[in-house]
């Protein structure tokens, strides 16, 4: 069975950084394309960034170019999503997900691609 599990949500100051994790089970990351999404109160789910499977391309949304990266370590079957000079604007529950039969280019890769999902870890930017 194909599971996802995010962690390394948390409270941080305006300008600070964090580091997501999303673990798999049931399954090999690297050959999956793998998601980051984020949904705040009372907004709909929206793309962050996402990675190609074997090796391939990142995407990512404009509103975090520059400040967040998605990587792979293949000996962990993890992809990280690393925040930096995080902004008020990103407190939102942030989600993993991934999908075996796909592949995007562009922006970050919209949701309707993917059929599974993590359960989301808090992220919350606050002085």
């Amino acid at each position: 069975q194909l599971q996802l599990v995010e962690s390394g949500g948390g409270l941080v100051q305006p300008g600070g950084s964090l580091r997501l994790s999303c673990a798999a089970s049931g399954f090999t990351m690297d050959y999956y394309l793998i998601g980051w999404f984020r949904q705040a109160p009372g907004k709909a789910r929206e793309g962050v960034a996402c990675i190609n499977k074997n090796g391939g391309s990142a995407n990512y949304a404009d509103f975090v170019k520059g400040r967040f990266t998605i990587s792979r370590d293949s000996a962990k079957n993890a992809v990280y999503l690393q925040m930096n000079s995080l902004e008020y604007e990103d407190t939102a529950v942030y989600y993993c997900a991934a999908e075996e039969r796909a592949y995007h280019s562009g922006t970050a890769c919209p949701a309707y691609l993917f059929k599974s999902w993590g359960q989301g870890t808090q992220v919350t930017v606050s002085s």
